[in-house]
């Protein structure tokens, strides 16, 4: 593990630890467009509806997660870092244990909060027998859900991304092939696809477990479940922002939706294909930046600086390339990906606009992933509210005002801009009494 993190080249460390997270998001990806065509293909309705009403709360369950799973591997890496191994097998542990037994908390408080919580996620007369099947299963399947996030990100600090990506490539292909399963062998319905669901997250959760006996410096061990309060802090305080990243980012679809919802269904109808196209491009993003945060948390506990610095270079020249290389593939082929999903001429000329793009996109990752591989919670927090919720709304208020649609369109990339300066002064003072110099 030490050779990997302390003395393997930064792009052979870098890559051998992304390339399967990248691969465990592609692999998500998959299955939530096949889980989209299979759905649709009931020709249901209310059926489509329902589930898709109650998608906000599988995002929740992955943010409660979220809160143990990346702010529990955050300070892991960097205790790693400083070689205190007794340390890291007792936050593993608690990280573990806490996400079970606040999972179960969940689950009793929203079976007994189901029918005001169905009214709060959209469900009418029509659609509410779906939602509710859909919701249960859910709901008793969620420490599942919630505590594969845990064992899935901390495992990555000893540098076992790839176990990680095994499960759950392993938990998505049973889900594949169960959801059609249920759904049309067994007519199911929406209670199918959530135990197609729930059943892939046991097994990969039971696999993570099981491939945890791999780890050297981490442990599953109730007896080590204890952590001092500073701690917790430092776990909740990265944890915490890195959560409402998942939860930012539906409040900004939905102002954003609001407002398009003015100029017609087709509007709607286009930003939703752009959304889909968008998710393929960020789900790599996103792949990469959290496959580097081992390594960044790794060397900062280290106090490595040079590495460090040498790390950050190279996540940024990624990210960035990536990003550049991908917005100028979405502006010169708009078209033709918007045909892909619906090829009527209003919403291919609708999506070609708004499928818009910029490359601050992939250095806004890296800031906002850098933050919480080195416990700066309060400016990983700003991140997390800025691009989709604070900036993105008060963008979209403004230019829809005196720009109209065109001014929705735009808001995106405006909220970019400002999100990624914030960022880049945000890192300027997050490591202004440190050795690591800014990275241009």
């Amino acid at each position: 593990m030490n050779d990997l993190f302390e003395k393997a080249p930064i792009p052979k460390a870098y890559f051998h630890l992304a390339f399967p997270v990248v691969l465990g998001m592609v692999a998500s990806m998959i299955y939530n467009l096949a889980d989209t065509f299979f759905v649709a293909q009931t020709g249901n309705a209310d059926l489509v509806a329902g589930i898709a009403l109650g998608s906000p709360l599988f995002s929740f369950m992955l943010a409660v997660g979220d809160i143990f799973g990346l702010g529990g591997s955050a300070v892991i890496s960097r205790v790693l870092g400083r070689h205190d191994y007794h340390q890291s097998a007792r936050i593993s542990s608690f990280c573990f244990y806490i996400a079970i037994a606040l999972s179960l908390v969940l689950t009793a408080l929203l079976l007994l909060f189901e029918q005001p919580i169905l009214g709060l996620l959209g469900a009418t007369a029509a659609t509410r027998p779906y939602i509710a099947d859909f919701y249960r299963i859910l709901v008793l399947g969620s420490t599942f859900i919630i505590v594969s996030l845990v064992p899935g990100n901390i495992i990555r600090t000893e540098g076992l991304a790839q176990l990680s990506m095994i499960a759950t490539i392993s938990g998505t292909v049973l889900t594949i092939i169960l959801d059609p399963l249920f759904l049309f062998g067994f007519h199911w319905g929406a209670s199918g696809v959530a135990f197609a669901n729930v059943l892939g997250y046991a097994v990969n959760t039971s696999l993570l477990v099981f491939f945890m006996r791999r780890a050297k410096t981490l442990s599953l061990a109730p007896k080590l479940a204890h952590i001092s309060r500073p701690t917790l802090k430092a776990v909740v305080a990265v944890g915490i922002p890195a959560s409402l990243t998942n939860l930012t980012q539906s409040f900004g679809m939905m102002i954003l939706n609001s407002y398009l919802a003015a100029y017609g269904a087709q509007a709607v109808a286009a930003m939703g294909i752009v959304q889909k196209v968008y998710m393929v491009v960020m789900m790599v993003m996103v792949g990469f930046a959290f496959g580097a945060q081992p390594l960044v948390g790794y060397t900062y506990g280290a106090k490595n600086w040079q590495r460090l610095r040498a790390t950050l270079r190279f996540d940024l020249k990624v990210e960035g390339g990536y990003a550049t290389i991908c917005a100028i593939i979405l502006m010169i082929f708009a078209p033709q990906l918007i045909k892909l999903f619906m090829n009527q001429p209003v919403i291919v000329t609708m999506g070609t606009q708004m499928l818009i793009t910029t490359p601050l996109v992939g250095f806004i990752l890296v800031f906002t992933t850098v933050f919480q591989s080195v416990g700066a919670g309060l400016s990983a927090l700003a991140m997390a509210l800025s691009r989709q919720a604070i900036l993105l709304g008060i963008a979209i208020v403004i230019l829809a005002q005196f720009f109209g649609l065109t001014g929705i369109i735009w808001a995106q990339a405006v909220a970019d801009v400002l999100t990624c300066l914030l960022g880049w002064l945000l890192y300027r003072h997050t490591f202004k009494d440190i050795q690591v110099p800014s990275s241009n």
